[in-house]
């Protein structure tokens, strides 16, 4: 894990304030990267997964678009933050960038590591075919057939029979199926 990541906690870290710091879509990594290469504390929250593919990404951010900075905005600018590659900005609230209170980015420390210290298998493992029963939603109570995983997301396809011998696919999240085991 990075330096500042998971291990360093952030009540430790000298009292310049904490700014929520925007990245554009799907580049919190390469911003973090970038943040901490011209020497400022940063706090990038992020899970650990188990992807179904397993050359995919082995985390996914808590917060997707966005990390902490800590920074004297008197010394170095907003500037730096609004043409910095990859970013989009400081939050801001009208004109003035919102700090983040300590006590905020020290909770979200505590609960990301609580949550990757966890050993939670993810997701139920379904081959095509399983039996499932659909547990949240318009189709909660309804039996499917498991039909596939959906590539790059956290989402399935499961068939519902609903006349007879025809199946209508469905896409849902995974964690609203549960496998159904019969008797």
């Amino acid at each position: 894990m990075p330096e500042y990541q998971q291990h360093v906690n952030p009540a430790e870290i000298p009292s310049l304030p904490w700014y929520a710091l925007r990245s554009k879509p799907r580049r919190e990594e390469l911003l973090w990267h970038e943040v901490r290469q011209r020497g400022y504390r940063s706090y990038y929250p992020r899970l650990r997964v188990r992807p179904v593919n397993p050359r995919a990404r082995k985390t996914r951010p808590y917060f997707p678009g966005y990390l902490f900075v800590q920074a004297d905005l008197a010394v170095v600018g907003r500037a730096e933050f609004r043409w910095m590659p990859y970013a989009q900005g400081l939050v801001c609230f009208g004109d003035d960038p919102a700090p983040v209170p300590d006590s905020l980015v020290h909770a979200l420390w505590k609960k990301v590591g609580s949550l990757n210290a966890e050993e939670v298998e993810f997701g139920l493992r379904l081959r095509s075919g399983d039996q499932v029963i659909i547990r949240d939603g318009p189709f909660s109570g309804y039996e499917a057939v498991f039909d596939t995983h959906i590539a790059g997301q956290e989402r399935v396809r499961v068939l519902l029979s609903l006349l007879r011998d025809r199946y209508v696919p469905l896409e849902l999240s995974e964690t609203s199926l549960e496998r159904l085991t019969r008797r």
